[in-house]
């Protein structure tokens, strides 16, 4: 999707340079509260967006208010998705964000077309709906709105502590669709994190925004991924995650192990080679060449390590590439309903042996 296929109207003449061509952007915007950061504001054509049938992803539909994300995480999938806007997947995804302005307006339009039949839609697949622009901007409540008034039910994961804002909002939305939530936590080590995701709101505050969410009696998941290969996968840093995510009040995890897609992986090396030059020699032997995934003896390996951790936690979970029952996302939709109300958590069961 190019720019000139992202909007209507003009462009603005102090526009990034480079972009001044395309029909696409309205502004582009830069304010001392976001140093570094340039918001090109669009005025989108169409915001629900028809996932590919091949694709793995349990959903059908999807709605993305932004491009690019201040997040910065160097692991992010969605960093080669910025190239189909002629900006690169490193410094630009971080910087350079897409914002469209007019989303919730053309989704309440598309949701009200006869053939729309009110399928599960998922926010934040792509780029996170609650990152800090969402404070200036303030598109998720009209996009709230929309679903929730059209009978359609949308499940949101973020890292964004912003989720708290519209807690009420999702609240009241939940009496008559239903939502899920999820909140996506990879790093629990402060410095870590710091580095491997420098956008992006404390381990600790979002496990502050998974309480809270429970306590408005949404039923939480959290995504604890990706697990970084000898950064956080040991089986310290794994309970002592679990045991966290267990006290917030989540009562689900999904994990996965890092996977590294092309627009990704020279991003991911490159603060890698900086960070941690002591295992460039492992991250190479585990993703050569054009490899995406880690390999899957270390998929099998990392299972075997985190399902005791699971059951002793008393937390539901599933490894990332666990296929759902027939993907028709009608079933997928079903159990994103069930768990939308509060009901008692998943008992533990007896403690494993930790290994």
């Amino acid at each position: 999707m190019r720019w000139q296929g992202q909007s209507l109207g003009s462009t603005d003449a102090d526009a990034l340079a480079g972009l001044e061509g395309f029909g696409g952007v309205v502004r582009s915007v830069t304010t001392p509260e976001f140093a570094g950061m340039t918001f090109h504001e669009v005025l989108c054509r169409s915001a629900l967006n028809r996932v590919p049938g091949a694709s793995a992803m349990p959903f059908d539909w999807t709605v993305n208010p932004y491009r690019g994300c201040s997040h910065a995480c160097v692991y992010c999938f969605a960093r080669g998705t910025h190239t189909y806007l002629e900006l690169d997947s490193g410094r630009d995804f971080d910087s350079q964000v897409v914002v469209k302005v007019n989303v919730a307006e053309v989704l309440a339009n598309e949701l009200r077309r006869g053939s729309w039949g009110r399928e599960h839609v998922a926010l934040g697949t792509n780029t996170d709906p609650y990152q800090r622009a969402e404070g200036r901007y303030r598109l998720m409540p009209g996009v709230i709105d929309a679903l929730a008034s059209s009978g359609t039910p949308f499940s949101i994961l973020t890292k964004g502590t912003l989720l708290r804002r519209d807690l009420p909002m999702l609240r009241e939305a939940s009496t008559s669709v239903a939502i899920s939530l999820a909140m996506s936590i990879a790093v629990f080590d402060d410095a870590l994190q710091g580095s491997v995701e420098p956008g992006t709101p404390t381990a600790q505050a979002r496990l502050e925004t998974v309480r809270a969410a429970t306590e408005a009696g949404f039923r939480v998941t959290v995504f604890l991924m990706p697990v970084l290969p000898h950064l956080t996968d040991s089986v310290a840093a794994l309970d002592d995650a679990l045991r966290r995510i267990r006290e917030a009040g989540a009562v689900r995890v999904v994990y996965g192990a890092l996977h590294l897609r092309p627009g990704v992986k020279p991003w991911f090396f490159q603060w890698l080679s900086q960070s941690r030059p002591d295992l460039m020699s492992s991250y190479r032997a585990l993703y050569p060449g054009a490899a995406v995934n880690a390999p899957k003896p270390y998929r099998q390996w990392l299972a075997r390590r985190i399902r005791p951790l699971l059951r002793h936690h008393g937390l539901d979970g599933r490894a990332e590439e666990e296929p759902v029952r027939a993907r028709p996302v009608r079933a997928h939709a079903t159990a994103l309903a069930a768990a939308s109300v509060r009901t008692t958590g998943p008992r533990a069961e007896a403690q494993p042996r930790l290994f």
